[in-house]
């Protein structure tokens, strides 16, 4: 599968869902573009990946394993759920709703940093949810990119 170039385009929405797991899609992009040498600024089985990699009780090394051997997206997903801790689907949607409405103000050890790069980009820190925050923070970073990509 063709990586994307992060240094000039963001990976996928963190809500984009692959069978439902909200992250994959995004993990998937970073996991691509770090094994071609494409990940810029952005890092594989970082703390967000690692929320979903815990959820599923595998490991970010595992999941860049399988990214290794060329898989689709379809097929990690389909990896993903026979990995590690069985899960529902009515779990998986549960948790992927939840990560969708997830604030980090909410987290006393991160809200400081929160705060400050919520005003950044002007955005208000008590309402923002992380993944409206990592939305913006990819606008700022790729402005060019995230236009063409709404025009299509």
């Amino acid at each position: 599968m063709k990586a994307k170039d992060l240094t000039k385009e963001p990976p996928r929405s963190p809500r984009v869902r692959i069978r439902d797991y909200a992250i994959l899609a995004r993990a998937i992009d970073k996991a691509r573009a770090e094994l071609a040498g494409t990940a810029g600024e952005y890092h594989f089985d970082c703390p967000l990946d690692r929320t979903l990699f815990a959820f599923k009780g595998i490991t970010g090394e595992e999941f860049l394993q399988q990214v290794r051997h060329g898989r689709s997206d379809e097929e990690l997903g389909i990896w993903v759920d026979e990995q590690g801790l069985p899960k529902t689907p009515e779990e998986i949607r549960a948790w992927s709703d939840s990560m969708e409405t997830y604030c980090l103000y909410n987290n006393m050890e991160k809200r400081a940093s929160f705060v400050e790069e919520c005003h950044k980009l002007g955005l208000n820190p008590a309402k923002t949810t992380l993944f409206e925050w990592l939305e913006a923070d990819d606008q700022a970073s790729h402005p060019s990119s995230m236009e063409t990509s709404r025009i299509e």
